[in-house]
């Protein structure tokens, strides 16, 4: 056998009892999510797909809403094709090659004022939507301050809007971007899991992203 063949079949044993005990659906999770909607935000990304994919094999969740923007000339439903298509879903397409039907992609970008959701997509999604994953965000080292700050700060404020609004909301559930406290004051120095202070309060710094011009917020990046 190839000895690429030995390790997959050598991983694949390793998963069995993961799978066998997943499938047993008894676990405190999986009755807590079983039967709920869910909108996820950043479901095209790396952690995305894996968060999709575990929710749909593992929870049994009713439905999944997944904001995506058009990019690259496919529209946001054309994303979301595609990325059903991913080998990730592999082990789930074999067991339900109809999971996608629990995937509702919704057009928006979470660069724009109201996740740049239509209307009827915002009303639906407070609604129905149970459990909010948000996920979306720009990880960029070289990143510009304006859409660092659209991305992930005003991003983020829209979305709690928006869960604010949902009638029924159980859960939410924010990934942070992993280097968001490597300030150089902290070089050396543990960093601890907790919220620290901002630096600059948020809504100033928005309002800077969106009125300030190119040159003068290059300047203030440092």
């Amino acid at each position: 056998m190839d000895p690429a063949e030995v390790l997959m079949e050598e991983a694949k044993a390793r998963q069995k009892p993961i799978l066998e005990a997943a499938a047993r659906g008894d676990s405190e999770i999986q009755r807590f999510f079983s039967g709920t909607t869910a909108l996820v935000t950043g479901g095209t990304g790396f952690l995305g797909k894996l968060l999709i994919e575990k929710l749909i094999r593992s929870c049994d969740v009713k439905k999944i809403y997944v904001i995506s923007r058009a990019k690259k000339g496919m529209s946001s439903k054309d994303r979301i094709s595609a990325l059903l298509k991913d080998c990730v879903f592999d082990t789930l397409r074999e067991a339900n090659p109809d999971f996608g039907n629990k995937i509702e992609p919704v057009e928006g970008d979470v660069a724009e004022l109201q996740l740049g959701l239509s209307v009827q997509s915002w009303d639906t999604i407070a609604k129905k939507v149970d459990v909010i994953f948000h996920m979306a965000a720009t990880t960029r080292f070289d990143e510009t301050l304006r859409q660092a700050t659209l991305i992930n700060v005003r991003g983020t404020r829209e979305i709690l809007a928006l869960a604010k609004q949902c009638k029924n909301l159980r859960s939410f559930v924010y990934v942070s971007t992993a280097y968001c406290q490597a300030t150089r004051d902290r070089i050396k120095s543990e960093v601890l899991e907790h919220i620290y202070p901002s630096p600059i309060y948020p809504d100033a710094l928005i309002g800077m992203a969106e009125s300030m011009g190119d040159e003068r917020l290059v300047s203030i990046t440092k």
